[in-house]
């Protein structure tokens, strides 16, 4: 097979354990076999058989990372909630919008209403910004149809995003996120129910993982279980939205499970810290949810650091709680809101984020590794979490291929 080299670039590796100077090689080399990285290092040190009838790319000194990854999205789903936020800001209370039929379940009703076409259309617009940011791998939840031919409906949008770009999703059945208008006070026949979803689900290829919200105002320590011994028996991994709100020691519970990750965490406490570091479980911080819904307690960042759980970044994009569909944003708040370094919130868009999707084969610039990354119009590492409100992506290359960068404007 024929080699492709990218040369006269400054590689930020980010390999494991190289995290103090982003894993730093100037005038790096990066040789692709195919859809993967072949060897990685200091031009001058390339092995000559690499060289034979390659391809040539100059990165004209470009900054090289591994392909972004944003680990915890709700991309598909109808409607928005652009009139509740101007409510909210005009004095309305969250209980006021909800018993005017707002909150989670407008958004359930227009996901319900929409057809997979214009599913399929509002989350292209939404994967457009997230791709031309440099993100390669991405994951997709579902949680706002909250019925199997409803939740299957917004599984398959996502699948279809996947063939139709340039891009990895690992789709996640979220149908545990909160009770449907049918199920009102009765949230245990709706847990059975999502229950019952799950095999199907797999049956048709659509899920990789589950999830689900414990919380006071999601679903309690005994109905997450529930869902966690059927995708256990059912071989697949689970993630937990956790301690958001209070501490409902979900943490613990998704540890006990293995969970490839615990999200949001404001309200963790050390039990729950320690039970993800021995169950190897990463930390997903949301910087968008806090910031949007303008919370005031933070995540137990040194409390993470402590017990060496990992801590990945994302965008949490979704109509209520984090409307944002810049990964490039999150790396700032994460270090303005959170005090994560610029190395740790790198890392975390990017290896760690890989981690929590339980992928292997990226995030990070090494042989054998996918032939995920993205060129940088900057000069060093700490630039990408430093400066917000401007893209300095050049290129994106997935598997091997150099990405053409999408546009939502129309000119007809």
């Amino acid at each position: 097979m024929s080699f492709e080299i990218w040369e006269n670039a400054r590689l930020a590796t980010l390999q494991a354990g190289q995290d103090a100077n982003y894993g730093l090689i100037d005038d790096g080399a990066l040789v692709i076999e195919g859809e993967y990285l072949a060897w990685v290092g200091p031009r001058t040190d390339m092995p000559a058989q690499y060289r034979h009838g390659a391809a040539i790319h100059d990165a004209r000194n470009a900054l090289i990372t591994p392909g972004l990854v944003d680990c915890h999205t709700h991309l598909v789903y109808g409607g928005h909630r652009a009139n509740e936020f101007e409510l909210r800001l005009n004095g309305a209370s969250y209980e006021d919008i909800a018993r005017a039929g707002g909150g989670i379940k407008s958004t359930v009703e227009a996901t319900r209403l929409a057809t997979e076409a214009q599913l399929y259309k509002s989350a292209k617009k939404r994967l457009n910004h997230l791709l031309n940011e440099g993100v390669t791998t991405l994951e997709i939840k579902s949680g706002y149809g909250l019925s199997l031919a409803d939740e299957a409906k917004c599984l398959r949008v996502a699948r279809q995003l996947a063939k139709d770009n340039l891009v990895q999703i690992q789709n996640t059945f979220l149908g545990a996120h909160a009770v449907p208008p049918e199920f009102q006070d009765k949230s245990d026949a709706y847990i059975d129910a999502v229950v019952a979803m799950i095999e199907p689900l797999k049956a048709e290829g659509l899920i990789d993982a589950v999830d689900a919200f414990c919380d006071r105002i999601g679903f309690t320590y005994a109905q997450t279980e529930k869902v966690f011994k059927e995708a256990q028996r059912l071989n697949l991994p689970v993630k937990l939205h956790a301690e958001q709100l209070t501490n409902s020691r979900g943490a613990s519970l998704a540890s006990q499970y293995g969970a490839l990750s615990c999200d949001h965490l404001e309200w963790l406490n050390e039990e729950g810290a320690a039970a993800m570091a021995r169950a190897g479980t990463v930390a997903v911080l949301l910087p968008g949810a806090f910031y949007f819904i303008r919370e005031t307690k933070l995540p137990p960042i040194e409390l993470l650091r402590q017990h060496k759980v990992p801590m990945a970044i994302s965008t949490d994009s979704n109509p209520g709680s984090s409307p944002c569909t810049s990964l490039l944003l999150m790396l700032n708040m994460a270090c303005t809101f959170m005090r994560l370094t610029p190395q740790e919130a790198l890392a975390g868009v990017t290896r760690i984020a890989a981690q929590a999707l339980g992928l292997k084969d990226r995030g990070v610039l090494s042989a054998n590794q996918c032939a995920d990354f993205v060129l940088w119009d900057v000069s060093h590492p700490a630039e990408l979490a430093y400066a917000f409100g401007s893209n300095p992506c050049l290129s994106t290359v997935w598997g091997g291929q150099i990405r053409a960068t999408t546009s939502n404007t129309h000119i007809f």
